[in-house]
């Protein structure tokens, strides 16, 4: 063993790497692909056959010397690097794979550098574009709020034409809840503004994931109307509670969080009972219950209990047009300080 040990470790220094890493520094995103060709050398007594090399990733592609290589003649590993879409530091290694008569080796070699991201692009920045006008999504999406106070947020938009744009807002397809401003709402050729979005969730009246349609009209001659969508998550808002009030608040308990109707004929609907404890304080009141398909409908026997009472929650499942393995979840929204937000879920096979 002592002497296949010593063998092994003489023949792995029969292919010889002048360097084994190579630097290229700062390279620009949109320079295109970079290469660099490490260079060894046969420092055995037999030809070396390299019989492949593996790159860490996609971005790297490798080349190498076909032939075999002679005793004291060089070979090569090309590395090429493709920096698009990956700017920042990167590292990647070439894993090569060699024979020498009938031992086989491996060396691994690595590229390195810092891809400087390219300067975004109005196309880049507002990919979105209805008309002469540039978005950067047809959602605009408030994100997570809570239904506090009315929130305000801004969505640029961009003219991207030769002409001014003057904006207007569809009344008749606007909610209550929501109002929309324009700065500036008439907006010059090639030039950026903003599309001021105004949403009252006490009006909204609604928790969890909602959406609302909102229509844009604008004086071009096409593409005049721009239907947009309103998107975002609402949670109930609590003020801030110490450790004495927050023992003394409800709190919401499942006596579990998930059933598995098995399997079921399609057409069918199946019903489970999930049962819901207030084990806090105070009374519990259940805001909503929503389901994430029209499949699925949750009734509660009460929205309101008091400390120490339970409730059913009965979860019916309509199979109608359904197959294969389903999942489908109930968020139940209460005044549980701590977990205002709590989530089940049903699921089955259906045949």
């Amino acid at each position: 063993m002592c002497c296949m040990l010593l063998i092994t470790r003489v023949w792995s220094q029969a292919v010889e790497f002048i360097k084994t890493t190579h630097d290229f520094g700062e390279v620009k995103e949109e320079g295109g692909a970079i290469s660099y060709t490490f260079q060894f050398v046969n420092q055995g007594d037999e030809p070396v056959q390299v019989t492949g090399v593996k790159a860490s990733c996609g971005c790297t592609t490798p080349d190498w010397t076909r032939e075999a290589v002679s005793p004291g003649d060089t070979g090569k590993i090309v590395a090429q690097y493709n920096p698009y879409n990956r700017p920042g530091k990167f590292k990647k290694s070439l894993s090569m794979n060699y024979k020498t008569g009938e031992i086989s080796d491996g060396a691994t070699l690595y590229i390195e550098g810092i891809v400087q991201p390219k300067p975004k692009t109005i196309e880049d920045e507002l990919p979105t574009r209805i008309g002469a006008i540039r978005l950067q999504y047809k959602a605009l999406n408030l994100g997570k709020i809570t239904n506090e106070s009315v929130v305000k947020k801004s969505f640029q938009v961009y003219n991207e034409s030769d002409s001014v744009v003057i904006f207007q807002v569809d009344k008749s397809k606007i909610p209550a809840h929501v109002r929309v401003q324009f700065s500036p709402d008439t907006l010059p050729p090639k030039t950026l503004g903003a599309l001021d979005l105004i949403f009252d969730p006490v009006l909204k009246d609604d928790l969890g994931f909602v959406t609302d349609e909102l229509r844009l009209v604008t004086d071009e001659p096409e593409d005049s109307i721009k239907d947009l969508t309103v998107m975002a998550t609402i949670q109930e808002y609590f003020p801030p509670m110490s450790d004495e009030e927050l023992a003394l608040a409800p709190r919401l308990a499942f006596d579990r969080t998930q059933h598995d109707y098995g399997r079921v004929t399609q057409g069918n609907a199946v019903a489970t009972t999930f049962e819901l404890t207030n084990t806090g304080k105070q009374s519990l009141k259940i805001r909503k219950v929503k389901t994430n398909c029209d499949c699925a409908v949750g009734e509660l026997e009460t929205n309101e209990l008091a400390p120490g009472e339970s409730a059913q929650l009965e979860v019916t499942f309509d199979t109608s047009g359904r197959r294969g393995r389903q999942y489908k979840t109930i968020t139940v929204f209460s005044n549980d300080p701590t977990a205002s937000t709590q989530m089940i879920s049903v699921k089955a096979i259906v045949d």
